[in-house]
């Protein structure tokens, strides 16, 4: 003999959380935010430094490659990724 499953009209009622309260972001949001950080607090470090100790001499190393073509992929790259943090809807 077959088994009959019995299913019920109501619907499934949403997840709760223990507390008692849903998080606006899922885990795998909050990891993309602080990496995000994390990318972004580089980018910025790149940038600092590259100034002369003495203001009547000139210095090159503002003009150094880690200043103008590192420093800002990796802050443009950190602010996609806080974007994209945002934006993903996690999977339940």
């Amino acid at each position: 003999m077959a088994k009959i499953e019995k299913k019920s009209n109501t619907p499934a009622t949403p997840k709760k959380s223990i507390t008692g309260f849903d998080f606006a972001f899922g885990k795998i949001n909050y990891i993309l935010l602080i990496a995000g950080v994390v990318v972004l607090i580089l980018g910025f470090l790149l940038l600092v430094g590259g100034g002369s100790d003495d203001p009547a001499v000139f210095s090159d190393k503002i003009f150094d490659t880690r200043r103008l073509v590192v420093a800002p992929i990796l802050l443009v790259l950190g602010f996609v990724i806080e974007i994209f943090a945002i934006m993903v809807k996690a999977k339940d």
